[in-house]
């Protein structure tokens, strides 16, 4: 089983679309983002992450064995607490992506919305690290995130590995299990959807793998709709390319591609349908090499540069 738990909705893709690309994918499920970073949406705008909120509610209904929704708020908005209930009771959104800009994780203003989520018992995914479109990531340390253990039991993921401050992240994760507490019920475990470029992944992998196991590391593409499977085989073909390189045991990339993302959806994970294979993809290796060589046709693969969005989260 795969989870992708970081999959952008641009308010342009449709259900049946988004399903055809996971089937294409081999993914299972895919956590989807509300619409924030197109045009017509905006982390400012109010009523249009209602609008946006509204749409991915139509389209997890359409496939909710296959998709996930999580709503976007902006929490400095004074009904924001209303809008979070409205999405997860009249749209069947299952959690929140927060995204600090302007705002501190810490601030007095944003708390009510946190409390909401653990009330309502909804996963929550913050950005977390630098911004890659030019706005200042001061707003997303991970250190910051540490306030909401004041909301205790709700399930806080950080994308990105936070990077830059992948150590700094790392230090907050390992918190939790320093003190006992089991994988599954941490305040805090992390995608590694890539913030990190290429020359960084392998380092960031492996420390983040030494100190905090794969129990609080889970798979997302961070991509954005409507997009080709390809571009999502990518970025699994990435994963997995790691995953050789540190010869990780099949029980350590199961809990990766799914098994820490499941902890963390809780009550809201689907039990997908059975589907057919995905189709095979003949412009891809059956399996990357373990690392890339002169006399590797595929070694082209790891040194291909990271193709940026013009906007991350």
């Amino acid at each position: 089983m795969r989870i992708d738990a970081h999959i952008h909705c641009t308010g342009d893709e449709t259900a049946d679309g988004v399903v055809r690309a996971l089937d294409a994918a081999d993914i299972d499920v895919g956590v989807l983002l509300a619409p924030f970073l197109s045009p017509g949406y905006s982390l400012d705008d109010a009523a249009s992450l209602r609008r946006a909120n509204a749409h991915l509610g139509r389209l997890v209904q359409a496939h909710p064995d296959r998709l996930v929704g999580l709503a976007v708020v902006d929490p400095r908005d004074v009904d924001a607490a209303s809008d979070l209930r409205r999405a997860r009771e009249d749209h069947g959104l299952a959690g929140v992506k927060l995204v600090p800009t302007g705002w501190y994780p810490y601030d007095e203003v944003v708390q009510p919305v946190f409390a909401e989520a653990c009330r309502l018992d909804m996963p929550v995914l913050c950005h977390s690290g630098i911004f890659i479109d030019g706005r200042s990531g001061r707003f997303c340390r991970p250190t910051f995130f540490e306030a909401l253990r004041a909301h205790p039991g709700l399930r806080v993921t950080l994308a990105h590995l936070s990077w830059p401050w992948t150590d700094e992240a790392i230090a907050v994760g390992v918190i939790d299990l320093i003190n006992g507490v089991p994988p599954d019920r941490v305040a805090f475990r992390f995608d590694i959807s890539f913030g990190p470029p290429p020359p960084y992944r392998l380092e960031v992998l492996r420390r983040a793998l030494d100190v905090l196991g794969p129990e609080l590391l889970q798979f997302g593409s961070d991509c954005f709709l409507p997009c080709p499977a390809a571009e999502l085989i990518e970025r699994r073909r990435w994963v997995e390319a790691l995953m050789d390189q540190l010869a990780l045991e099949p029980a350590a990339r199961e809990r990766i591609w799914w098994g820490t993302a499941a902890a963390w959806l809780g009550p809201h994970l689907p039990k997908p349908t059975a589907r057919p294979p995905a189709p095979s993809h003949t412009a891809w290796p059956a399996r990357l090499p373990a690392a890339p060589s002169d006399d590797d046709p595929d070694s082209s693969l790891f040194d291909r540069p990271l193709r940026l969005m013009p906007r991350c989260c």
